[in-house]
């Protein structure tokens, strides 16, 4: 949702910066796999209690989201980097809730599995659209100059990093705030559903 009003404002500065790293040599893809290892080892360190720490990295995980599609832009846009930044993001999205169920599992599993359940909602009506706006030559930038179609929704890139600083601040209100975040995005998945089952009529 937030996503289209985000976009404008950002796409500038990431767009300067992705031109300015392709110049010195970094490619897409090395930012792709940068942002993913940042990603996991802040669920590595939600896992051994540091949730702080995680903070850090999953913000810098997510800037090196935003540079990856800025360098391809500056270069070449693939069909293989599109691939690996979307399919790495989704790993992400599953390690973080994954991380607070294994750091406190009597507290956190069943929210967290919850969660991980609505990600997946959201994923394959999200991915199973796009197989299909593929097909239709169907394209939107919204969101974007994205590798794919991408189906906007109530709850996108930009309120799922909002919510993973939010449980990395509060971490004790970790399965109550995943309880309330898997209701919008069990929303936003059925809305997605809704919208591609009246389009592709």
């Amino acid at each position: 949702m937030l996503d289209t009003l985000i976009r404008p404002l950002i796409d500038p500065l990431l767009n300067t910066a992705g031109r300015a790293l392709a110049r010195l040599g970094l490619g897409a893809d090395e930012m792709t796999l940068a942002g993913f290892v940042a990603g996991l080892t802040g669920a590595v360190a939600i896992w051994l209690g540091e949730p702080l720490a995680a903070l850090g990295l999953i913000l810098a995980s997510r800037l090196a989201d935003g540079l990856d599609g800025a360098i391809a832009r500056a270069t070449v846009q693939t069909d293989r980097g599109g691939f690996l930044d979307i399919a790495l993001d989704f790993i992400f999205y599953g390690a973080v809730p994954l991380a607070f169920a294994f750091a406190d599992p009597h507290r956190n599993a069943l929210a967290a599995a919850v969660l991980i359940a609505s990600f997946y909602a959201n994923g394959a009506a999200f991915l199973a659209f796009a197989i299909f706006a593929e097909k239709r030559g169907l394209r939107t930038s919204r969101q974007g100059i994205k590798s794919l179609y991408y189906l906007a929704g109530l709850a996108e890139g930009t309120e799922t990093i909002l919510f993973f600083a939010l449980v990395c601040i509060y971490p004790d209100a970790f399965r109550w705030m995943a309880l309330v975040f898997a209701g919008f995005c069990t929303v936003s998945a059925i809305a997605r559903i809704v919208y591609a089952w009246r389009s592709l009529r």
